[in-house]
């Protein structure tokens, strides 16, 4: 069953991401996608996720999709203008990637090329605005196009918002829905009891809402998460888990697996598992969270 179809139906629907790799050599890639066949609804491959120069999301996922996976595709405002993007997307959709989230990129000043200009051109609600008019069989310029896209519109939201940024955060979402955006992939939750405070203010009616659950690797990166990215909060208490336990990788699985039954019993449509470099552990972390 599709992603989609499963959003409709409202099934739990089990998302991996998996960064494409930093050169041509695909092995592991797809080594890694192939553990996790059927078992996972769909790959989510960043574009160039943190600005580290990697091969591109259209790449990831039509060479995913080659081998019998459905992906999802981000399009990103922040290195493409808007003829390069709307050449993806089309290209995107003449191969069957029908998935696809709207991003704004992280700033690319923290990656490996930090000497790179952003681009830009368009935001986040006009690169939705393109989607829609894809699907309308008519490109940004209002020139009609040889065809029409079926999309199924996404994009992110941060869920660690606070005071007058989170109501500027639902503000945006309702913008995005009536732009056609269907599901929302959050940023990495770590506090189930702060989640439940945030999704209360969404009508999950309108857009089914995706939490991001993050595969900590030890209790240094929680400690460096909670102190400076932004709008993410880990407890504390489950820092000091991670430190005090003999098998930090274990507790590390336990943490993330727990966060996903949690989620699912709090009656999410679903969660988007990230594993930043751990694609090979995916495997035992599923097996851990009994999906």
């Amino acid at each position: 069953m599709h992603v989609k179809e499963k959003i409709d139906t409202r099934k739990f629907v089990v998302l991996g991401e998996f960064d494409p790799p930093k050169g041509p050599d695909f092995s592991r890639f797809l080594e890694n996608a192939n553990r996790v066949k059927g078992r996972v609804d769909a790959l989510v491959v960043p574009e160039m996720a943190n600005g580290v120069m990697k091969a591109s999301s259209l790449g990831g996922c039509a060479f995913l999709k080659s081998h019998g996976f459905e992906t999802v595709l981000q399009a990103c405002c922040r290195d493409r203008n808007r003829l390069a993007l709307q050449a993806d997307l089309l290209a995107a959709s003449a191969l069957g990637i029908s998935s696809v989230m709207a991003v704004t990129g992280e700033d690319i000043r923290f990656g490996d090329h930090p000497q790179a200009r952003e681009v830009y051109d368009v935001d986040v609600m006009q690169l939705l605005d393109i989607i829609k008019g894809f699907q309308a069989g008519k490109d940004m310029a209002g020139i009609a196009l040889e065809g029409r896209s079926e999309f199924f519109p996404g994009a992110a939201i941060n869920a660690g918002s606070m005071g007058g940024a989170l109501d500027i955060a639902i503000s945006n979402l309702d913008q995005m829905v009536e732009k056609g955006v269907r599901f929302v992939v959050t940023t990495p939750v770590f506090d189930l009891h702060r989640f439940g405070q945030f999704i209360k203010r969404i009508d999950t009616e309108k857009v089914a809402v995706i939490p991001t659950v993050l595969l900590l690797k030890s209790a240094g990166m929680a400690r460096y998460i909670d102190r400076n990215i932004h709008h993410i909060s880990i407890p504390s208490d489950l820092i000091r888990e991670i430190q005090k336990a003999p098998d930090k990788l274990k507790q590390c699985m336990r943490t993330a697996a727990d966060l996903i039954t949690g989620l699912r019993d709090m009656g999410l449509p679903g969660v988007m598992i990230s594993t930043v470099g751990w694609e090979d552990k995916l495997p035992q972390l599923l097996d851990a969270a009994r999906l």
